[in-house]
């Protein structure tokens, strides 16, 4: 007994079969959490190993098993939406939202991880088990072995390679063991040993090969191209495009086709967005925006560096420090004094300017300071947090250092609490009593670290009580266009917060069938036209639209105009002036956005295009591998499912339209399915197809064939009754070459035990 327990154990352990879909699943979660991917794979081990177990007995009891599998499914869409409520609470977006947005743009969430985790545990243990063991298909097999990678490529992801390795390996000798080295009542391995041998030598030699062989890297050599115009005339041009300050634009810029000729190089840590140009005021008849008072207003110049800027989430760390020192503030607007705001450690950030710049120097998201730059002379900081030179124009090689917060503020459970709970107070007063409140630490406390930091709370605090009611003035306009209004209310009605609020609004372009499209000719249109009818355009009529929108339910917003830094600096060993090259922002990388003010925290940058940087790989292979992944991914699963179902529904399909048939007619139809149904060939006759589904599964439709030979041989008119009888026949040999089919496939299991 405990012999054979332990050969069980053995063989069911060692399975290649379920060794292969633990690979699988390992090699799709590492695309969601590297960090989790061995833990991933002892869960889907063990799991697999108990559904396997599972599927082995619905074979033998088919009515219990298919009970106790309906009970495993239950359970599992249970544990996978438990889990997803439970991300819900904590995460800003929902599950499905989550799984369709590509993941490098998103902070981790492991509740909607583990739930997508144990959803595809589940399928791919059911599918694979299934079209190796039950039903063999090579086709099938294939279609879930490129669902890992259709995952990645729907986000222009590449799988590591020991992954692609390993899976290629898995799938290989998958096929080989269940095909090859699987003996049936038809086929008999003569020398197994030596069979497995060769496997195992071309197996060994694939793997050495894919592991060492250098895979080619291939880069466009786009000189010739770039050097077909004058390079200095081509540099204005750009920068006249781009870069100088203009009093209004329409998002031209955005629709041709720009250069790739570098505009700035950046060392950072991450991927960051940079502005250049803010807009106040926008123009239905025009749809254009016009620069306004804020844009151009210089609220500090200095000569001295670091300078101080906007930064958004120290208003909120400046109430709490204002709760902390005096507790009837904290009493009067409900803020609890030892919350543990998660302010993220600020990062450093040097941009090196390749081309002539203008006035304007690019700023990164969320910098609260500029450190330093290479420029000789005075800068400026604008109202709405530009830097400027102040005396002439910033000159090529210039170099601009920031430092920031990264933007993930509202990606924390506690901060999003924090300003939730602000919303029901009146904002001006409340920033008024905590800039008296921290004015008089500041005055009381020595020279030091504190005194500084409680002036950088104490600027904020003044920076907003001089600009809040500015911004109620300026930008919340957006044309009195009550249908915008109603329709912002609309999407919003279930949110409770600005945060929120502003999510759904850009979260609405990415759900609702929206398209980025540079050839769209928007001449005559507005952002109405785009919002309701067209809903094609550019990033200049999202970031418009979700301006307008924002705007109309009360969430002061405006328009900006930079660059999305998203392209990695590849040339190996460059630094210049001793710091390494880690992005380099081209003019193909200019960008239009909305920044919206969220009361308790500040200015916020969105992006509601989704379709930006898809749009610029169109023409690349990469690209179409990108955009392509998804479809695969669907295509994979919807050919699963119709391969599945599609014996049944072409059985229900043929009745009904043979019962409408002329009743010759329907009983050529009948002996034409039946011989296609047993694998009778073209050369064999009725009476020898008679024959052969007898012998096969003991069905007897020696009237159908008398009536068709009737029919076809002696020109007889059948009758309603024929028909009748031979759909009776029909049916009968369908029920019994399912069951003999099923028995087969029992004596097989049985043999192998």
């Amino acid at each position: 007994m405990k012999k054979n327990v332990k050969e069980f154990f053995i063989r069911t352990l060692s399975d290649p079969i379920l060794i292969y879909t633990t690979v699988v699943m390992m090699s799709m979660m590492y695309h969601y959490g590297a960090a989790m991917t061995p833990v991933y794979g002892i869960i889907t081990y063990i799991s697999g190993w108990a559904f396997f177990r599972l599927f082995e007995y619905m074979q033998k009891h088919n009515l219990i098993g298919a009970a106790l599998y309906m009970i495993a499914f239950f359970a599992v869409t249970r544990l996978a939406g438990y889990c997803i409520n439970v991300g819900r609470e904590i995460y800003p977006i929902t599950w499905g939202v989550w799984f369709l947005t590509p993941q490098d743009a998103l902070d981790y969430s492991f509740w909607y991880t583990f739930a997508l985790f144990v959803l595809f545990d589940m399928f791919m243990a059911s599918v694979i088990y299934y079209f190796t063991r039950v039903r063999y298909r090579i086709f099938m097999n294939f279609l879930i072995f490129i669902i890992p990678f259709a995952v990645y490529g729907k986000e222009y992801e590449k799988m590591p390679t020991y992954f692609i390795i390993l899976m290629a390996l898995g799938y290989i000798l998958t096929m080989i063991y269940m095909r090859s080295l699987n003996e049936t009542e038809r086929t008999k391995i003569v020398n197994k040993p030596d069979t497995w041998r060769s496997v195992a030598v071309f197996t060994v030699i694939f793997a050495v090969i894919s592991s060492t062989v250098p895979k080619p890297e291939v880069e466009a050599d786009r000189t010739v191209l770039e050097t077909l115009i004058n390079a200095d005339q081509f540099t204005d041009r750009l920068i006249a495009m781009l870069n100088v300050f203009r009093d209004d634009t329409d998002g031209s810029q955005f629709r041709s086709t720009a250069s790739n000729i570098p505009v700035y190089y950046v060392s950072a840590d991450e991927p960051l967005r940079l502005k250049t140009l803010t807009y106040t005021s926008y123009d239905f008849s025009t749809d254009k925006w016009s620069a306004g008072v804020l844009d151009e207003k210089e609220e500090k110049i200095t000569p001295d560096m670091p300078m101080d800027m906007t930064g958004n989430s120290i208003y909120a760390e400046a109430l709490l420090k204002a709760a902390q020192t005096d507790s009837s503030f904290a009493d009067r607007y409900n803020i609890d004094a030892d919350t543990g705001l998660k302010i993220p450690a600020a990062k450093k950030v040097r941009i090196y300017s390749a081309v002539q710049s203008g006035k304007y120097a690019p700023v990164p998201q969320s910098s609260y300071a500029i450190t330093r730059t290479s420029y000789v002379g005075r800068v400026a900081m604008t109202a709405t947090g530009l830097i400027k030179a102040y005396e002439g124009n910033f000159m090529q090689t210039n170099t601009f250092d920031y430092e920031y917060y990264p933007d993930v503020f509202f990606a924390n459970e506690t901060n999003r609490n924090f300003i939730s709970s602000l919303s029901d107070y009146d904002y001006y007063e409340m920033t008024l009593q905590a800039e008296d409140i921290l004015a008089d630490e500041y005055m009381n406390s020595p020279n030091g670290e504190y005194r500084d930091y409680i002036g950088g709370l104490l600027q904020e605090l003044q920076f907003t009580e001089r600009y809040y009611q500015e911004y109620l003035n300026n930008y919340l306009d957006y044309g009195n266009n009550e249908r915008i209004k109603k329709f912002a209310e609309e999407i919003t009605a279930d949110c409770s917060t600005e945060y929120e609020k502003a999510s759904k609004l850009r979260w609405y372009f990415y759900m609702n069938d929206y398209t980025y499209d540079t050839e769209f000719s928007t001449q005559g249109k507005n952002a109405e036209d785009f919002i309701f009818d067209t809903k094609t355009g550019v990033c200049y009529e999202y970031a418009t639209a979700m301006t307008l929108m924002a705007r109309s339910i009360g969430i002061p917003a405006r328009y900006c105009e930079g660059f999305n830094m998203q392209t990695e600096f590849k040339s190996e060993n460059v630094r210049t002036n001793g710091y390494d090259i880690d992005y380099v922002v081209t003019a193909q990388d200019a960008h239009g956005f909305p920044e919206l003010y969220l009361r308790g925290y500040g200015w916020l940058s969105f992006e509601p295009t989704m379709t930006d940087a898809v749009a610029e790989e169109e023409s690349t292979a990469s690209g179409n591998l990108s955009k392509a992944g998804i479809f695969i991914l669907i295509l994979s699963l919807l050919t699963l499912v119709g391969i599945m179902i599609y014996p049944t529904v072409s059985h229900m399909v043929f009745i009904k339209r043979n019962n409408r048939r002329e009743p010759n007619q329907a009983v050529y139809m009948t002996i034409h399915r039946l011989c296609r149904l047993y694998n009778v060939g073209e050369g064999n006759t009725a009476r020898d197809a008679q024959k052969i589904i007898k012998d096969f599964s003991g069905a007897d439709i020696s009237e159908t064939v008398l009536m068709f030979e009737k029919s076809e041989y002696g020109g007889e008119k059948l009758d309603e009754n024929c028909r009748q009888k031979s759909m009776e026949e029909y049916i009968a040999a369908y029920v019994a070459l399912k069951e003999t089919k099923k028995e087969n496939r029992r004596r097989r299991k049985l043999k192998r035990s």
